[in-house]
């Protein structure tokens, strides 16, 4: 199943409907990138109103570390040539939709990280910002490179060697555990009301979202709709 698409000339998103037979309830999955054009963000929106409860992505508390990695996708939207935007919830939420967050603290993933080896994540705290400039510098271009494809499973051995890295577990794990309890409790209290559901995550947490669906609550992906991220001029 492909999630995040990336032709010669744009790139995509996959909006994703899981359902179980026998259930009237729906999740929508949203597969989010940081930065992205004003328009995708403002689809985005328009389908959240359609829903009855987002379950949205952010890691909450403030950390010096957190925000060194932000850096990353920081620094592009600042150069308005470049046309993009930083994801906010502000570009998100609409009014009167409930809004549950059950991502982790910044000790949290702080915590993780510094599992990893001393060198990996000192490495790590100084590659961020640099690769953030390089973006920013090199512009929407940037977003044509094959390796942000994502997709349910690994496709080539360069992104099963991604998937299995130590800091994709580090940053992804605790947060995917914490993210599948609330939506497995989701299922449990509320599956027989005929709801939409949107997980609002970036696109990296999507295949775990989908097999964790699939395997403990026998849902299915039953819809997709693309939605353009950007289209570099």
């Amino acid at each position: 199943m492909q999630i995040i698409e990336v032709t010669g000339y744009a790139v995509r998103s996959a909006v994703i409907t899981m359902r179980r037979r026998g259930q009237p309830l729906e999740f929508v999955i949203f597969p989010m990138v940081h930065i992205a054009s004003p328009t995708f963000y403002s689809q985005v929106r328009l389908r959240l109103r359609e829903c009855d409860l987002i379950v949205l992505e952010g890691i909450r508390g403030k950390s010096i570390g957190v925000t060194a990695l932000t850096l990353a996708y920081r620094f592009a939207p600042r150069r308005r040539r470049n046309g993009l935007q930083e994801q906010r919830d502000s570009l998100l939420l609409p009014e009167g939709v409930p809004v549950i967050n059950p991502d982790v603290t910044a000790a949290e993933a702080i915590a993780d990280l510094k599992a990893l080896p001393r060198w990996t994540y000192l490495l790590l705290m100084v590659v961020a910002p640099v690769m953030g400039l390089v973006f920013a510098l090199r512009g929407p271009r940037a977003f044509l490179d094959e390796d942000l494809v994502v997709e349910d499973l690994p496709s080539t051995l360069q992104a099963e060697l991604m998937a299995d890295h130590p800091v994709v577990h580090a940053m992804a794990d605790r947060r995917d555990r914490q993210l599948l309890a609330a939506l497995g409790e989701i299922h449990t209290r509320r599956g027989d009301e005929r709801i939409r559901v949107a997980v609002v995550y970036g696109a990296g947490h999507v295949p775990a979202i989908v097999s964790g669906l699939m395997n403990d609550h026998g849902y299915r992906a039953r819809e997709a709709e693309w939605l353009t991220v950007f289209v570099p001029a």
